[in-house]
C-alpha cells in the first residue's frame, strides 16, 4: 500500500490465505489497516504515487506512449485507482509536460524548493536528491534525460531557470573532497536540443563547490558532516567574496591569507603560515 498508493490485489499478496483465515476476508483486513493510518499521510502516499505515474506517462511521449494494455498489470491497477481512467491520466500528464516548458513556473518551483542550492540563474541538486524536488522540476530534468540518457559520472544536476537548459556536472571527489573541483559538464538545451560539453580536468584553476550539504536532502548520511564544515567556514568569514572563492586558486589564496587549511572536512590553523594581520 505504501509503495503503490492503493490497496493490494489478492494476487499481489503472498500471505493472502493467512490473512483471510485470520481476519475473515482481505477487505476486512485492509479496512483495519486503513484505520491505523493517518488519512492525511495516506493521501500524501497517493499523491506521490500519482506524481510518479504522471512523470512516467509524460516522459513516455518521447518514445511513444504505450497503450493501456501494454502497461504491466500493477501499473494498470495504479492508474485505475488514482486516475480512474488511462485517458484522464494521459491528459494530466500532457498538461504537466506543457508546464515543464513554462520557465516562469520552473523559476517559481525552484524558488520554493526545499532541496538544492538556489542561485540567481539555477537550482543545483545532487543526483541522490532528484526524487525529492518538485514534480515539475523532476519532469523538467526528465525531458533532458529522456533525450540524452543517463550521463555517466554526472552527480550534480544544474536546472537552469533563465532558459530551458539542464547541465549534468561531474564532481568525482564530491564525497571525499571538502571543496571538489568540476571535472566535466554536459548541457542540453531543451528547445534546440543542442549539446555542449566541457572538460575541466586539465585546467589549473577549475570551479569548485562550497556548502555541499545544500545539494543533498537533510537525511543524507553526509549532510551533517558537510554542514558542520560550512558553519565553521562561515564563522571564519570565508564566504564574504563568493566570486573570488568560486575557483580552486581563489579559495586557496583566501585560506592562505587567513592562515587556515583543510584536513579532510576539518578547518584548522596552518601552523606553517604567517599569522594573518589583526
Amino acid at each position: 500500500m505504501q509503495h503503490r498508493g492503493r490497496a493490494p490485489a489478492e494476487d499481489e499478496l503472498a500471505e493472502c490465505d493467512e490473512i483471510r483465515e485470520r481476519f475473515g476476508s482481505l477487505r476486512r483486513a485492509l479496512r483495519l489497516v486503513e484505520r491505523g493510518h493517518d488519512p492525511d499521510e495516506w493521501q500524501k502516499v497517493i499523491t506521490i504515487r500519482g506524481q510518479d505515474l504522471l512523470l512516467f506517462l509524460a516522459l513516455s511521449r518521447f518514445d511513444g506512449r504505450p497503450r493501456f494494455g501494454q502497461l504491466p498489470l500493477p501499473v494498470r491497477r495504479d492508474v485505475r485507482s488514482i486516475f480512474s481512467t488511462y485517458r484522464n491520466a494521459c491528459e494530466q500528464a500532457d498538461v504537466a509536460l506543457l508546464a515543464a516548458g513554462d520557465m516562469e513556473r520552473i523559476r517559481n518551483a525552484a524558488r520554493r524548493s526545499e532541496v538544492g542550492k538556489l542561485t540567481p540563474s539555477a537550482l543545483y541538486v545532487h543526483e541522490s536528491a532528484l526524487d525529492n524536488i518538485h514534480p515539475l522540476l523532476r519532469l523538467y530534468e526528465g525531458c533532458a534525460r529522456g533525450y540524452i540518457g543517463r550521463v555517466d559520472g554526472a552527480n550534480v544536476i544544474k536546472l537552469h531557470t533563465g532558459e530551458p537548459k539542464i547541465s549534468y556536472l561531474s564532481y568525482p571527489e564530491f564525497e571525499s573532497d571538502p571543496h571538489p573541483a568540476l571535472a566535466e559538464s554536459l548541457t542540453v538545451h531543451l528547445q534546440t536540443f543542442r549539446l555542449r560539453e566541457r572538460d575541466y580536468r586539465d585546467r589549473s584553476n577549475p570551479p569548485i563547490l562550497h556548502r555541499k550539504e545544500a545539494f543533498l536532502t537533510p537525511d543524507h548520511p553526509l549532510h551533517a558532516k558537510f554542514a558542520r564544515l560550512t558553519r565553521l567556514e562561515e564563522s571564519k568569514g570565508l564566504f564574504g567574496d563568493t566570486a573570488h572563492i568560486g575557483t580552486r586558486r581563489g579559495w586557496q589564496e583566501l585560506l592562505s591569507e587567513k592562515g587556515l587549511k583543510l584536513r579532510g572536512h576539518r578547518l584548522i590553523r596552518d601552523q606553517s603560515a604567517r599569522a594573518p594581520p589583526n
